[in-house]
């Protein structure tokens, strides 16, 4: 690569953890001055701009992409045809759709540009520490604000948003947390992840606590139980109890509320609209099933202007029953890549990036069925994580082998096989 090629790949890099900073740090609604700059609109121009000036500055071409990639697109043609059709807001769909396009330009650009554990490191590390920023950011301003709601805007506003956001990002602090060197830095991550807790407890989302420990318990699996590292399960589990303890009264009332007969509670009276919601969005799929109704445009099909609660059902209701398929279909794909990494790399960083991506993606998969998440950035973000590691040198040593087949004609075809050398350090 020559130093035009290497220049046009940093600037496209620095303008995609840009992007990525603002849309995970929310830098405008954490400092005024921000708000007044379209930050988001510039970063996604520039992003833009870039995809096309570093087209071949890299080694990966478009004939590289991955069939998840495919899916992806295919889904947001869908949500955009859905649009121009839908029976209900067409404008309203049209909109809601190209502003969940942007995900896959960053798609692109994190594929074609994040091509050495470094960089990926670099991207995980801007999601990870900028939820880590905004839970302490929510802390300090929403203290006495029930559920932390509206503290930080964007979809931070929503506290079950929040939750599920905290819950993706966690198990990459707890990845940094293990292979950072240094003790101060394996402090600072601890304090991080203790935040994020904090915060998710005091949005009281039943549904993100649940997914939490789902997640952290795969997380946990990996890390510490597999990787043999017991301090890591203690100190997860003292923190825990201990911030349960100290500010889990209201997330144990909105638990306590699922079985309790009076629904005239905040907590039950949710819990009862949500069962509506999940019927009616049957209703909208038995009437719509080819296209749907439009990218959000369930909440005005429901009469009661609220999403369901559920993100299979509310890319099947708004996007139809191929959009369902495209949907699943991707998220398979980000399991498949990392079984891919497991199977064949010895290399423990990548091995630790692979446990924290596999546990974030199995936090999706839960979470998703409790949450309105389908057009939330994050979960495509962490399928590309799981495209761009399967597709990089592991750093491990490796032998070749040549192994010769014949085909059913009788003719000879010759393989050569890279294995890797295989490594004692664990995971």
């Amino acid at each position: 690569m020559d130093a035009a090629t290497k220049h046009e790949s940093g600037v496209g890099f620095f303008w995609l953890a840009a992007f990525y900073f603002v849309n995970c740090a929310r830098p405008g609604d954490l400092v005024h001055v921000f708000s007044l700059i379209p930050l988001a609109k510039l970063t996604a121009i520039c992003a833009v701009f870039m995809l096309f000036v570093s087209a071949g500055s890299t080694n990966r071409s478009l004939r590289d992409l991955p069939r998840e990639s495919t899916y992806l697109l295919g889904l947001i043609l869908l949500l955009f045809l859905s649009a121009v059709l839908s029976p209900i807001w067409k404008g309203g769909a049209f909109f809601s759709t190209l502003e969940f396009s942007k995900v896959y330009v960053a798609w692109l650009l994190t594929f074609f540009l994040v091509t050495n554990l470094p960089r990926l490191r670099r991207i995980m590390f801007i999601q990870a520490s900028s939820v880590a920023v905004v839970s302490v950011a929510a802390l300090i301003k929403g203290h006495n604000v029930p559920r932390l709601q509206g503290v930080i805007g964007g979809f931070y506003a929503n506290s079950n948003d929040f939750a599920f956001a905290i819950v993706l990002s966690m198990p990459f602090c707890l990845a940094f947390l293990v292979s950072a060197r240094s003790a101060l830095r394996k402090a600072a991550w601890g304090i991080c992840i203790l935040s994020m807790t904090a915060a998710l407890i005091l949005t009281a989302s039943r549904a993100g606590f649940i997914d939490l420990v789902i997640s952290g318990g795969v997380c946990l699996w990996h890390l510490g139980i597999k990787g043999r590292r017991a301090y890591l399960i203690f100190g997860v589990a003292v923190a825990a109890v201990a911030l349960l303890v100290v500010a889990g009264g209201r997330l144990e009332n909105r638990f306590s509320a699922i079985s309790d007969e009076d629904t005239s509670s905040g907590a039950g009276a949710s819990y009862e609209a949500r069962k509506a919601l999940i019927g009616r969005s049957f209703d909208a799929i038995l009437e719509y099933p080819i296209l749907g109704v439009g990218a959000d445009n369930f909440a005005v099909y429901s009469g009661t202007w609220q999403e369901v609660h559920a993100s299979y059902l509310q890319i099947a209701a708004e996007g139809g029953i191929f959009a369902l398929i495209l949907y699943a279909s991707f998220f398979y794909r980000g399991f498949k890549n990392l079984r891919q990494v497991f199977t064949q790399t010895e290399d423990p960083e990548h091995r630790v990036f692979a446990a924290a991506l596999h546990s974030s993606l199995i936090g999706f998969v839960v979470g998703a069925c409790f949450a309105p998440e389908a057009y939330q950035f994050f979960p495509y973000f962490t399928v590309c994580y799981t495209s761009v590691l399967a597709r990089m040198p592991s750093g491990q040593p490796a032998s070749e082998s040549v192994v010769v087949r014949f085909t059913s004609s009788g003719h000879r075809i010759v393989y050569t096989q890279r294995a890797q050398v295989p490594s004692k350090q664990t995971v």
